[in-house]
């Protein structure tokens, strides 16, 4: 191994020396704009010391000393993460590159001691690191492309259908030094990108080469000392974000990537006693790992531990490196990320919600569906449609309904509730300390790892198999419970809950993924495999009066898209009554309220955002069918530029107008803006549309999406910005397409 670690090195520094580390490339322009074609490298400095991971527009340093365990081993820690763009450094101090725990000691994986002060790492300071003879030595390097973290198959249109991504895989490989009696190895695994300052980062647990077990108590697959945001004497109410955005794979709750990051923390750092804060609380370590547990045996396999593993893969963190503190910029690029790292939330297909699961009703549906050019029909909760059933003949009346809407153009799904609901006793989340039911997030919840959780996630997948159903809407889906339980055959107590459910539905999801089946989650599962999830709003807001659901729909939109692209969030318009209101807020019947109808086709269709039309149908009249084909045939023929990226414009109040810009700067439909009048008078107005996210400089060509009106041309300043001439009737809306002239 050690051989093969010196060759290694060798053979890298003679065909690299000639090729240093990739600087910025000035006249690369914008990533976020341009084209960015700059490979993903591996790079070792002159002297072996130093190993640099780059692609121009983020770079990654890794710093190697002797490790005096035995001779040829190594040590290493990062000493820089850049963002090669605005030079910005986020490490002030050296970190281990991973933690693990295991009865109740800290084992260090990697990392260098000797830095006496924390605040910055000169380099001076970096040559006064060295080996820290605690830690894990470093083995061996390997470098690859980036593999496929799961096989997605790609039934349906999507903005982007690249898998794997592009870019650099470079895996540290730590081993036991010579007389410990850790007998595992520490694979740690660092994916740099193409085309965007991103990293990401898995640590793998191999117990394969040793001969004894032990319960790996806790893994900390990321500690960075990260440069503090923003310096305080005293404590704020809030402390600015870092420009380092970071996510954890294991998001298990909410509909934001906010809410839903437990596996990612950033703490204090008392050892960083010359920072500002007097009480040394600034949150500048960032911490990543799974907020209990695992908790797993890891050791040989066999039939009488069921539950033990050979190999253990912590949830993978992804690093991006942002460039500014503006929030649509940074929203950008977040953006972009989950279109590279989980481009599955690309597809956006037009889906209608069911009320009715009886044949007849599902076929009154579908045929509607494939009339107006819906793609997707989901039977709804409260439709009658059962996905647990074992029935035979059930099955078979339902594979009937599937081939009679694929036969039509039209996939067909349905509902499946999975926790937030009481099952048994011997099956439900028991709560830590007193065993007790109902104390689970969403007050119950049954296991996932218990006998009937194990059971349902079987029903599911023969369900879909057997029907051949490809769109799986699932509710209440694992939110982080844990379970106290020690009689449920999925894990072994507290200690191993949380990781083992975990585990569990992102296997299912990433099973899904591998046979195209559609995923409606309502919860953060994007990078477990999950399509789409609410874009947000509240369910009551429904009941209102039908004007007030317009607006509050617009404002929804406009929220939802500063994180998620148009294709990751659905909206909810309810043609039947929901939640009350009366006939005050009911769309049906369609033909009697057609302007209302219409303004929620134009919310949606116009944002590239699809709503669940939940109903028994979506025309009841010659009228209302033409008036749905045309807003369907609208994003049809706009798709691309409607699927892509907003830029948001004004906000919805009621008072004047609002609305947002589409911008793809590769496409030939460079931008489209959907502008709203919500007022009684039509509003005329000369705006200053932000072009730039466009590409398009100087001057652009625009028409309207509308109205049969002659082209123009409009000029474009240095700051990609354009002034527009509009009209936008009473009540109505404006759409405006930009192209290159």
């Amino acid at each position: 191994m050690r051989f093969r670690f010196l060759l290694m090195s060798a053979l890298l520094l003679t065909a690299c020396r000639s090729a240093p580390p990739a600087a910025v490339d000035e006249s690369a322009g914008d990533w976020l704009v341009d084209a960015i074609h700059v490979p993903a490298t591996a790079s070792w400095s002159a002297d072996g010391s130093t190993l640099v991971l780059s692609n121009g527009l983020a770079e990654r340093t890794f710093t190697l000393r002797p490790h005096p365990a035995a001779d040829g081993l190594r040590a290493i820690g990062t000493t820089s993460m850049r963002n090669l763009s605005s030079s910005e450094e986020f490490i002030r101090a050296v970190e281990p590159e991973a933690v693990i725990e295991i009865e109740g000691k800290r084992i260090l994986v990697g990392g260098l001691a000797g830095q006496l002060n924390r605040a910055f790492l000169r380099s001076p300071d970096v040559e006064q690191l060295r080996a820290d003879p605690a830690s894990m030595p470093l083995f061996d390097i390997e470098t690859g492309p980036i593999p496929a973290r799961m096989p997605w198959k790609q039934p349906r249109w999507s903005t982007n259908s690249i898998w794997p991504p592009a870019g650099l895989r470079a895996t540290l490989i730590f081993g036991p030094a010579e007389g410990s009696k850790n007998r595992f190895r520490v694979l740690v695994h660092y994916d740099l990108y193409e085309g965007l300052p991103l990293l990401a980062k898995t640590v793998v647990v191999d117990a394969g080469a040793q001969s004894g077990t032990f319960v790996l108590q806790g893994i900390e697959s990321e500690r960075l000392a990260i440069v503090e945001a923003q310096s305080s004497v005293e404590q704020p109410g809030r402390w600015l974000e870092s420009n380092l955005h970071v996510e954890s794979e294991m998001g298990m709750f909410g509909q934001a990537n906010q809410t839903g990051r437990p596996a990612v923390r950033w703490e204090q750092d008392p050892a960083y006693t010359t920072q500002v804060n007097y009480e040394l609380k600034t949150p500048c370590l960032l911490v990543c790992g799974p907020p209990l547990g695992p908790g797993v045996e890891l050791g040989p396999w066999n039939e009488r531990h069921p539950l033990r593993q050979t190999v253990l893969a912590a949830p993978t963190v992804y690093e991006l490196l942002l460039d500014t503190h503006e929030r649509e910029r940074r929203g950008l690029s977040r953006r972009r990320m989950y279109r590279t790292i989980a481009p599955w939330s690309t597809e956006n297909p037009i889906l209608m919600h069911a009320r009715h699961s009886d044949p007849d009703a599902v076929r009154l549906a579908i045929d509607q569906c494939a009339e107006v050019g819906f793609e997707m029909l989901i039977l709804s909760f409260g439709s009658g449609f059962d996905m647990e059933s074992t029935d035979p003949a059930y099955r078979a009346r339902i594979r009937e309904l599937v081939d009679y809407g694929r036969a039509k153009g039209v996939e067909l799904g349905g509902y499946s509730l999975l926790a937030s609901r009481a099952v048994s006793a011997e099956d439900d989340v028991l709560a830590a300390g007193t065993h007790a039911r109902g104390k689970a997030i969403f007050g119950n919840s049954p296991c996932l790892m218990s006998a009937w959780g194990q059971a349902y996630f079987q029903r599911i997948e023969s369900f879909l198999a057997e029907t051949g159903m490809m769109v799986l809407e699932h509710d209440g889906s694992y939110p982080g419970d844990v379970c106290a339980s020690e009689q449920h055959p999925g894990h072994t107590g507290l200690a191993d809950s949380q990781w083992r459910q975990w585990r569990g539905i992102m296997d299912f999801y990433a099973r899904c993924r591998g046979r195209g089946i559609y995923l409606n989650v309502p919860d953060w599962y994007f990078l477990g495999g999950a399509n789409k999830c609410a874009m947000g709003y509240r369910e009551t807001n429904w009941s209102l009066p039908r004007a007030e659901q317009i607006l509050h729909g617009r404002q929804n939109i406009y929220d939802g898209t500063w994180d998620k692209t148009p294709s990751m969030g659905w909206m909810f318009v309810p043609l039947t009554e929901y939640q009350g209101g009366g006939a005050a807020a009911t769309i049906e019947p369609l033909r009697e309220h057609l302007e209302a109808y219409e303004a929620h086709l134009a919310n949606n269709f116009g944002a590239g955002v699809q709503a669940c039309w939940r109903g028994p149908r979506l025309f009841d009249s010659e009228e209302t069918k033409a008036l749905v084909k045309r807003w369907v045939d609208f994003y049809l023929e706009h798709r691309r530029i409607l699927d892509s990226d907003v830029i948001h414009l004004r906000r919805a109040d009621g008072r004047d107008w609002d609305g947002w810009l589409h911008v793809d700067p590769h496409g030939r439909e460079r931008g489209l803006a959907m502008l709203y009048n919500p007022t009684g008078s039509a509003i005329e107005r000369e705006l200053e549309l932000p072009l730039y996210y466009t590409g398009l400089r100087e001057r652009a060509r625009v028409e309207s999406c509308f109205q049969v009106v002659p082209p123009m041309e409009v000029r474009i300043d240095q700051q990609g910005r354009a002034r527009v001439s509009v009209s936008i009737p009473a009540h109505g809306r404006l759409g405006l397409i930009f192209t290159a002239p």
